[in-house]
């Protein structure tokens, strides 16, 4: 069953991974960043559940066997991939070979998946990017992933770009890159860090009319009745 409730995924579309990042640090839960990823393309957000998969370092007399019926883990995870779904690629951070490619993107977009990350390479990256589902890579890299990779496993924890991601952990995405949410903790970090993100428009805008940032932000106790009745006239 998915972690994410309607009224959660809607704060976090509004919600950047810089907030929800901060949020959860105050927490004591300080790697949730994937690091050295990038977005394929400007302006998209991404908010869904983990399906993982594992990539080894090849070893070519086990192909055969791994690669039976021509069903390797990669093609078990892209072909059980449910609506909601980030699949997230622990790849070694390994950047001498592609990972997943446009097909089996494309694959995964037909599914209902709505993210692609690893924290290795992608191939065909103009069709990968081309896709209304946002990817989140190292690079790209023309080459297979069988130059490198051997799929091994699919819905097991993984770590991705230095980050443990277990089945299910909510990911967000936005231009900043991506990050993971602990399931049982996402409804209190999406109140949260929405709030946060109305303090500091809030706070944005009296420093953009010349204020000092001293009092302002983060917001000062005396100033807290001004900063509710501004929020209290915002739309919505």
């Amino acid at each position: 069953m998915s972690a994410l409730s309607d009224e959660t995924k809607a704060l976090l579309m509004k919600t950047a991974t810089a907030t929800l990042t901060a949020q959860l640090q105050r927490k004591g839960v300080r790697n949730t960043f994937f690091t050295g990823l990038r977005p394929g393309k400007p302006g998209q957000k991404m908010v869904g559940t983990a399906k993982t998969l594992r990539y080894a370092p090849l070893r070519e007399d086990l192909m055969p066997t791994l690669q039976a019926g021509g069903r390797n883990a990669q093609r078990r995870a892209v072909e059980s991939i449910a609506p909601g779904e980030v699949l997230v690629v622990e790849a070694r951070e390994d950047a001498s070979a592609g990972t997943i490619g446009d097909i089996f993107a494309m694959r995964c977009h037909q599914r209902g998946a709505v993210g692609i990350i690893t924290d290795g390479c992608v191939r065909d990256v103009a069709g990968v990017t081309a896709l209304p589902i946002p990817a989140y890579f190292q690079a790209a890299h023309a080459a297979t992933l069988g130059r490198q990779h051997v799929p091994l496993d699919i819905d097991v924890p993984i770590a991705c770009a230095g980050v443990l991601v277990m089945p299910g952990d909510v990911i967000v995405g936005d231009d900043d890159g991506a990050m993971v949410i602990p399931a049982a903790m996402v409804d209190e970090i999406a109140r949260e860090a929405y709030e946060q993100e109305i303090q500091d428009a809030w706070s944005l805008e009296r420093v953009a009319a010349g204020e000092s940032t001293e009092g302002v932000f983060p917001i000062a106790k005396d100033r807290m009745a001004e900063y509710e009745a501004w929020k209290a006239k915002r739309p919505g």
